[in-house]
């Protein structure tokens, strides 16, 4: 299964976080190889997601929101959700891919900024946490294809620890500091998701995904429109977009973890009529709901997984 679901905004190419089963997780980590084709891609995009690439091999270059550094490996790369990046005339790379959607993050609003702060530039050298780094990705690694017991709190455990040694590791004023025209438009961009982070933050507290995009615009103190520009600039989605992927990992989890019926899980995350929660349910995943809880219930028996981009599409 594909580590992420490849659509278009404003003819610029979206990438979605969907990760295989069994990780329900909204979380993926694996080598350019496993993650797939896109981790390589070499043309403009963006995504709803943060990834974190670790660059221990190849030549070429990342170009992140126009800026362009060349690989010196190894390397570290940090692209938030709405940033637009590419790899440029890049042979060879390896290393390790980290992608998870911010909810994976429990709402910790500090790891939220150091990751906006280390993703001004588009790479930094490692320094001296280059042996920590790679030892941390490796157990990280480990922990998700073997699937033991507890492996969910290890990983986001892990996640903060790489993302202090990020920091530590970015310590050059040069890369933290841009120049004034890049000021002003990382400022904007911050403003975009400061807010999509607030609404993130509530769309996922209990009874979220039942809520209209114009109480949430209310909530935050602003228009619909507002909103809807600002979420937008963030991460190439709308509002409604957001609701719907939180409503359909909602059900992922409800139809896997409970023995909730279909018109409850329909019930608890916003539908009133079962029959259109099918409806979206179809659209959004290929599978009925019956099916996916069948197919989650029989993949258990087998967790490894080879692969988590059989195709072109990867990241």
């Amino acid at each position: 299964m594909d580590a992420s679901r490849h659509t278009r905004s404003l003819d610029i190419p979206l990438h979605r976080l969907d990760v295989p089963l069994p990780h329900l997780l909204p979380f993926a980590i694996g080598t350019f190889d496993t993650i797939g084709a896109l981790s390589r891609a070499n043309f403009p995009h963006r995504h709803t997601f943060y990834e974190i690439v670790y660059v221990t091999g190849g030549h070429g270059a990342h170009v992140l929101d126009s800026v362009q550094r060349a690989l010196h490996p190894p390397q570290l790369c940090v692209i938030t959700p709405g940033q637009i990046h590419h790899w440029a005339d890049a042979e060879d790379l390896t290393g390790h891919v980290v992608l998870f959607n911010e909810d994976f993050l429990l709402s910790r609003t500090q790891d939220v900024a150091a990751l906006r702060a280390l993703s001004r530039a588009p790479g930094h050298a490692p320094g001296g946490q280059a042996a920590p780094v790679e030892a941390l990705l490796a157990e990280m690694e480990a922990e998700y294809r073997a699937l033991r017991a507890g492996y969910q709190k290890l990983l986001r455990a892990s996640l903060q620890i790489l993302i202090v040694r990020a920091l530590r590791s970015c310590s050059s004023a040069e890369e933290a500091a841009p120049h004034s025209r890049a000021a002003e438009g990382a400022a904007a961009h911050s403003r975009a998701t400061e807010v999509t982070a607030d609404f993130t933050r509530l769309l996922r507290l209990p009874g979220g995904t039942c809520r209209s995009v114009d109480s949430y615009a209310q909530e935050l103190g602003m228009s619909a429109g507002h909103l809807h520009a600002l979420v937008r600039q963030s991460t190439g989605l709308t509002p409604g977009g957001l609701i719907r992927l939180q409503r359909t990992l909602e059900a992922k989890r409800l139809l896997t973890a409970t023995t909730m019926t279909v018109r409850q899980v329909a019930g608890a995350v916003g539908f009133r009529d079962p029959a259109y929660f099918c409806r979206f349910f179809r659209r959004e995943t290929g599978m009925s709901p019956g099916a996916f809880r069948a197919d989650a219930g029989g993949n258990h028996h087998d967790p490894r997984i080879e692969s988590i981009a059989a195709g072109p599409d990867g990241s």
